[in-house]
């Protein structure tokens, strides 16, 4: 997953600026050499050459690549440690700190993985890299080798310099993001317990308006819980020409009506009021006003309405649930003995996934009904944004876009941060990345991200590692 979402581009396209810049954005004068800027740069392009697809079993060459960077910068082979076969492998890299452990380590998060692409669909091979008028073109270039490439960069730099910080600083890259997580799991039961707080490069990131111009820097401090549950009536059947009082078919759809008219109770939290206020200050009329409104107080009943009226706003106003599909019956000639209703569920956080199946057990009101939870969904709290992390990323930012608003922001979609979060561990989306809405090819064809945004990154990481490494 990456950070761009369609709300928070809706922001970015709602603020005029007077100003037009080219559409790569070329960013203000940051203090990254031109020598990093190419070495960040040539280890990108790398890493998107890796087609790091599930099936295809050059997981290990991206986290033997990595690991390889790092050794030739002065990293002790003892401290990277890669795990697992096929395409189930992480990589772990400890920058060791002067404490000795007495303090707890900076983690720093990111995805070997990216998702399938057809070079038969694709304008230029997803697997070649390709700088063209300010973009690299490829498979990953956005999702995430950008991000990658960031953190790799950043820690070679600061090897070479002698950076001694007094935290150790753990690098952790996951090998199936985009898939079942497992890589993502393991790796949080290790080291969840030595993590301060968790830098994720897979998160977050700077809006431009629809010139270039930059708006805003968004923190992702949540996630949404994402939830599969199925409902499922059965029945003796028979004949159709004998209908009964009950029908499969008919009560399972009865179900998906009273749980498309549910809504569950009004959520806010810090992160998600602050954000919304932002957003209505910027947006202005009905739909503005009532932003500010629920941010105040969410139990404000037209500006609840009114929001959950609008698809673009209604998943940041509490937890929602929505019947996805449905199916039974096995003649046309006969009485279905089973139907089955599946309902997906966005998650606030902070509420359990077993809260909110019961509440989906109240209104679907049947007790016939059979309700199954599909895998193991895992919730998790929203990160308070604490003032040493916004300090950091205040500095990390005016470096490049001084006195842009940095708000903080709640993702509908699931990172690596999801399983730290869960295990205590504070969690960020700051990747670096400025984009402009039309820009964001994630996980779609060909996907590009513009190189102008590679020293803002650059100097955001090495501020936020070296601040909150000290």
């Amino acid at each position: 997953m990456i950070a761009f979402r369609k709300i928070a581009l809706l922001l970015a396209a709602s603020v005029p600026f007077a100003l037009p810049v080219t559409q790569a954005a070329a960013a203000p004068k940051v203090q990254i050499s031109p020598a990093q800027h190419g070495e960040a740069l040539k280890i990108w392009k790398a890493m998107i050459a890796i087609p790091t697809v599930q099936g295809r079993g050059e997981m290990r060459r991206m986290a033997d690549y990595v690991a390889s960077l790092l050794r030739e910068a002065g990293f002790a082979a003892d401290d990277i440690v890669i795990e697992g076969q096929g395409d189930a492998v992480s990589l772990a890299a400890r920058y060791r700190g002067t404490a000795e452990g007495k303090d707890k380590a900076i983690l720093l998060s990111g995805h070997m993985d990216v998702v399938e692409a057809r070079p038969s669909d694709w304008t230029r091979d997803p697997f070649t890299p390709v700088e063209e008028k300010g973009f690299v073109y490829g498979r990953g270039s956005l999702d995430m080798k950008f991000g990658d490439a960031v953190l790799v960069s950043t820690l070679l730099q600061l090897k070479r310099e002698g950076f001694k910080p007094r935290r150790d600083i753990l690098l952790l890259l996951s090998g199936d993001e985009e898939t079942d997580m497992a890589t993502t799991a393991r790796l949080a039961e290790r080291y969840a317990g030595e993590g301060e707080l968790l830098l994720n490069a897979d998160g977050g990131g700077g809006q431009l308006d629809e010139q270039g111009k930059p708006v805003a820097f968004y923190v992702q401090g949540a996630e949404k819980t994402y939830a599969d549950f199925e409902f499922t009536i059965t029945n003796p059947g028979g004949h159709s020409s004998r209908p009964g009082p009950s029908n499969a078919i008919a009560d399972v759809a009865a179900i998906a009506q009273r749980i498309a008219a549910y809504q569950f109770p009004a959520r806010t939290n810090d992160l998600t009021a602050s954000y919304l206020r932002q957003a209505g200050e910027k947006m202005g009329g009905e739909i503005g006003t009532a932003l500010q409104s629920f941010a105040k107080n969410p139990d404000d009943k037209e500006a609840l309405a009114k929001l959950r009226a609008d698809p673009e706003w209604v998943g940041q106003t509490g937890t929602t649930c929505v019947p996805t599909m449905i199916s039974g019956g096995h003649a046309l000639n006969a009485l279905p003995q089973k139907a089955t209703l599946s309902v997906n569920c966005r998650i606030f956080p902070g509420e359990s996934v077993e809260s909110v199946r019961e509440r989906l057990r109240v209104a679907a009101a049947n007790d016939k009904a059979t309700i199954t939870t599909l895998g193991a969904p895992l919730a998790s709290d929203a990160s308070p944004l604490r003032p040493d992390l916004m300090k950091a990323v205040r500095k990390g930012i005016d470096l490049s876009y001084p006195g842009l608003p940095i708000s903080g922001v709640m993702s509908a979609g699931a990172t690596d941060s999801l399983y730290f979060r869960a295990k205590g561990v504070p969690s960020y989306g700051v990747l670096g990345m400025f984009l402009r809405p039309e820009d964001d090819f994630a996980h779609g064809l060909n996907e590009r991200a513009p190189i102008a945004s590679l020293d803002p990154a650059l100097a955001l990481m090495r501020t936020l590692i070296t601040d909150l490494a000290r």
